[in-house]
């Protein structure tokens, strides 16, 4: 659905991408639930924001390493896989753009509130 120029479904897929994100690091550090803590645990808003920083990094760096081959001559890399990648780092880094702009305004209107 588009509301006032802002596409919801791209922000329900970054809010996704930062769950799932936060729910690998959860099950990667290891950590325990014991029956007395079955309630679900709370998720860290700058916890999941840094992991999906780290994904948006970690695209735009496999992108970059795909480029460089191809430009060295490596032939198990094709030029379209070089510009899907390409594109797919351009597409998660505009997100995080967006994202930081909404994070932004949100920030401003709730300064400019009058008490």
């Amino acid at each position: 659905m588009k509301m006032a120029g802002i596409d919801s479904s791209r922000i329900d897929a970054m809010v996704a991408q930062l769950k799932a994100t936060a729910a690998k690091m959860e099950a990667g550090s290891g950590i325990n639930r014991t029956e007395e803590s079955d309630a679900p645990k709370r998720l860290d808003f700058a916890d999941a924001l840094k992991a999906s920083l780290d994904q948006v990094n970690k695209v735009q760096l496999t992108s970059q390493q795909l480029g460089e081959k191809f430009a060295l001559g490596d032939d198990k890399v094709s030029l379209s896989d070089v510009m899907i990648s390409m594109q797919k780092a351009n597409i998660s880094f505009q997100t995080t753009v967006q994202v930081r702009n909404k994070l932004i305004t949100a920030y401003h209107d709730i300064m400019n509130m009058q008490i």
